[in-house]
């Protein structure tokens, strides 16, 4: 005996695809594989049924954009500070001391830092 044919509305005519990366899709298979379903039907029984949970993350507001851009410009401020040490260092300017000294004061600046952003 035949399948019964299906009403238009419930056929299915559109195609859904869309590109992961290979651990995804390797967490995909295996989750798939546990599900003992078809990917289709896998998929239609995630979303249909809300067993999906999407974390949207924050938007980015003006004041995070403004805070990141002041945090490189601390990273990069930092950096030329470290670089200009070590060249004097190097060249005998400046003592091993001083630029511990120097250094630790930058360290403690940026654990400050961090602190205020928790």
């Amino acid at each position: 005996m035949a399948r019964p044919t299906k009403t238009e509305s419930e056929k299915l005519t559109e195609r859904v695809a869309f590109r992961v990366t290979l651990a995804t899709k390797n967490e995909y298979e295996l989750r798939l594989a546990k599900s003992g379903l078809s990917k289709s039907d896998f998929f239609r029984e995630c979303v249909m049924t809300d067993r999906t949970e999407i974390i949207v993350p924050a938007p980015v507001t003006g004041d995070m954009r403004e805070s990141l851009r002041l945090l490189s410009n601390i990273a990069n401020n930092c950096n030329q500070i470290a670089h200009a040490l070590n060249i004097a260092n190097q060249a005998g300017l400046i003592s091993d001391a001083l630029v511990e000294t120097v250094l630790s004061k930058v360290s403690a600046l940026l654990e400050t830092a961090k602190s205020q952003r928790k």
